[in-house]
């Protein structure tokens, strides 16, 4: 096992949340965490799904509780399982491992943009938050990252790219296509420095 106090990505927002609300989860529903996985293994469904549903059908359970007791029932770990090095090793596994010395430059380089600044990566991004995400890395395919920001209506230009996320609402609108560690130039940085400004 890595060490985590030397690791340079932080716990995933989402974990953060979770954990605030399994505090609270005997306040609002009579029982703990534990409590309720015994409850759903002993007489629950058995696929995580048909349990989510069954907790918010038959104990009133709001989503996100039910999503996260009927996954932890199912043998996720939450927050105790998160692994960001795992995640970013299977993401440049294989084909893929060509990347990494230009993957590791931008994220030297998005955790740079402050100290407010973490990088928490999911199975196929690296997302880099402020006060939300404000860039992620992304490889897209063998020879190439999309180095993605969140630039909100912003006309694309030079090597900006739209990605249509704005019309959608997504939170990343615009890439940058990065082909090797010449390709991270002033252009590349400069936007990378509006989206991490923008976010504030």
């Amino acid at each position: 096992m890595r060490d985590k106090t030397k690791s340079l990505y932080s716990l995933h927002p989402g974990f953060a949340m979770e954990a605030t609300s399994m505090e609270n989860l005997k306040t609002r529903t009579g029982r703990t965490l534990e409590e309720w996985t015994q409850l759903v293994q002993k007489s629950g469904p058995p696929t995580e799904r048909e349990r989510k549903d069954w907790l918010k059908n038959e104990h009133q359970m709001t989503t996100n509780y039910a999503a996260w007791v009927a996954a932890r029932a199912s043998g996720d770990r939450g927050a105790d399982g998160y692994d960001p090095e795992s995640l970013v090793d299977a993401m440049f596994s294989g084909a893929k491992e060509a990347l990494r010395p230009i993957y590791m430059a931008l994220l030297q380089l998005g955790l740079a943009q402050g100290a407010d600044v973490k990088a928490c990566p999911c199975k196929t991004i690296v997302p880099l938050y402020r006060n939300h995400v404000f860039a992620q890395i992304k490889p897209r395919t063998r020879t190439e990252i999309d180095l993605g920001f969140a630039l909100g209506a912003l006309a694309a230009e030079g090597r900006l790219l739209d990605t249509g996320g704005f019309a959608k609402k997504d939170r990343i609108t615009h890439r940058i296509v990065i082909t090797s560690l010449e390709s991270i130039d002033n252009e590349a940085k400069q936007w990378l420095k509006t989206a991490y400004e923008l976010d504030k």
